[in-house]
């Protein structure tokens, strides 16, 4: 069977998506999407497909999943739209920036029986998910404390902070989610601390530049996140996870993974410049996955419902910042009023 996807948006998570889609034997590129016309010609010339509009892609009889890397403001609604034409839906990233409205979109999902993936690809890196493994066998016995270190080289400009939503729901979701899937247990309590210490526009914006957060599960372990905007030298990307027997960590990686050894000492490449570089092979394997869930008429995973887990945590991160205390999950996800949306994860 060869899935035939659609694109909506061709900046620049499209353009990564677009080259793990068009890369897949399994996997056929048929048409993108783009409010701006030259990023889409540019892209469907790249790939050999065609243009069309969303609408287009929407009543296309030749296409049966979507790629949906537009706006986050945009999510839902598309979600809502393509799961009502039967289509499956891979989309970025936060599904949308209200929790409110990530559960009544989750509900439509649920009610047409359709099919939602959303994009943590870094449960997909393949560094990422030997840590995972190594855990999975017991080798280092009970997880106790997840680290994540995640260190951007560079700010966005300002005009996209305004819209992304801020570092914890743009940036930190990640780690959320990371730090899910490694501790094995959901995280009952946030604590988070924020400045603005690489540039005073993103604090003008209303938003933070460097974070750390606290993560605890209701037994006691601990996930701990160190966010910035800004890292000299390279896009950071570190893991590490101590257990009851041992520890096991995922350092930074290199295009280029040698070490040089002189009389000025020992030195190595630098590390990756960014995510379209870093986690290449990691967006590869998550549109497989993706494809085996189509093929298979299974659950995708990660879910809409971890979409939405990692987004409560990003706004119990930053109800902590704003009033200087813990704060429950359950303050913002309102679990004991509406369990229903946690079943069947």
């Amino acid at each position: 069977m060869t899935v035939r996807f659609g694109l909506l948006g061709a900046g620049r998570i499209g353009k990564v998506h677009a080259k793990a889609v068009s890369s897949n034997p399994k996997a056929k590129l048929v048409a993108v999407a783009d409010a701006f016309e030259k990023a889409a010609t540019d892209l469907a010339g790249q790939y050999g497909c065609e243009v069309r509009s969303i609408a287009d892609i929407l009543a296309a009889k030749d296409i049966d999943a979507v790629v949906i890397c537009t706006p986050t403001d945009t999510h839902a609604d598309l979600i809502e739209q393509f799961t009502k034409a039967g289509k499956a839906i891979f989309c970025e990233k936060p599904i949308d920036l209200s929790v409110e409205r990530v559960k009544a979109c989750l509900k439509v999902v649920d009610a047409e029986g359709g099919t939602l993936m959303v994009g943590f690809n870094r449960r997909f890196d393949p560094h990422f998910m030997a840590v995972h493994d190594v855990i999975a066998k017991g080798e280092i016995g009970d997880v106790e404390m997840v680290t994540i270190i995640s260190r951007d080289p560079g700010a966005p400009p300002v005009d996209y902070i305004k819209r992304s939503g801020g570092i914890l729901r743009d940036m930190t979701i990640h780690d959320f989610d990371m730090a899910r899937f490694l501790l094995g247990e959901e995280i009952e309590t946030v604590s988070a601390q924020a400045s603005v210490l690489v540039d005073k526009a993103i604090g003008e914006a209303g938003d933070h530049d460097s974070v750390s957060v606290m993560l605890a599960t209701a037994s006691g372990k601990h996930a701990t996140i160190s966010n910035s905007r800004r890292a000299t030298y390279g896009y950071d990307q570190r893991i590490e996870v101590h257990g009851s027997k041992g520890a096991v960590a995922a350092e930074n990686q290199r295009p280029v993974s040698i070490e040089v050894a002189n009389a000025k000492g020992y030195t190595r490449p630098p590390l990756h410049d960014f995510f379209m570089t870093r986690y290449t092979e990691a967006y590869a394997l998550e549109i497989t996955a993706f494809i085996d869930a189509v093929e298979s008429k299974s659950p995708a995973s990660p879910s809409g419902i971890d979409g939405l887990i990692a987004l409560a945590l990003a706004d119990a991160a930053l109800k902590s910042i704003q009033e200087g205390r813990a704060v429950k999950v359950s303050e913002i996800t309102g679990v004991m009023a509406d369990k229903s949306v946690f079943q069947g994860r």
